[in-house]
């Protein structure tokens, strides 16, 4: 699934528009590389999105198969790892 389309569907961001901007900004880092909005994000891959002034690592755990997914079971696609600064 394309890193923007997949920030959406398990609801790291409230809109896909607010995901591509943050793509084209270069904030959002898979595996410590900076993704573009058709990365493909794969299972075990580590996500993390830099802030101004903190960050927050994500370990993708499954692909989700629809187009968004309850932000209750966020827990079943990724995995919180940390929260920096």
């Amino acid at each position: 699934m394309r890193c923007d389309k997949f920030l959406n569907a398990v609801n790291i961001t409230k809109r896909r528009a607010v995901a591509e901007d943050m793509l084209a900004c270069k904030v959002v880092y898979i595996n410590d590389v900076a993704a573009k909005k058709a990365k493909e994000v794969k299972v075990g891959d580590i996500i993390e999105i830099k802030y101004l002034e903190r960050s927050d690592k994500f370990k993708v755990l499954q692909i989700p198969t629809t187009k968004s997914t309850p932000k209750s079971k966020m827990d079943e696609y990724v995995e919180k790892l940390s929260d920096e600064g």
